[in-house]
């Protein structure tokens, strides 16, 4: 378990590294702060999978929750 909140971190962590890069070179002649049409393919490609990246982890969260409440529930019966 332990491995695999590292790895999630690690991936956290290289993808906001990744994201480092638009701040540095953002210009505003491209377009609004953050949004698409200001970044480049490579930028589009890396907020898509840090966004898809939260919703997987929300989405196990909601797993292992589920998974916890079922096994405290039958406990208790």
């Amino acid at each position: 378990a332990i491995v695999i909140i590292f790895a999630d971190l690690f991936v956290y962590i290289l993808l906001g590294l990744l994201l480092m890069g638009y701040d540095d070179f953002y210009d505003s002649s491209e377009g609004e702060y953050w949004s698409l049409e200001s970044m480049t393919l490579n930028e589009k490609i890396i907020y898509i999978c840090y966004n898809a990246w939260i919703v997987l982890n929300i989405i196990a969260l909601i797993y292992i929750g589920i998974r916890i409440y079922r096994k405290i529930k039958r406990n208790a019966t």
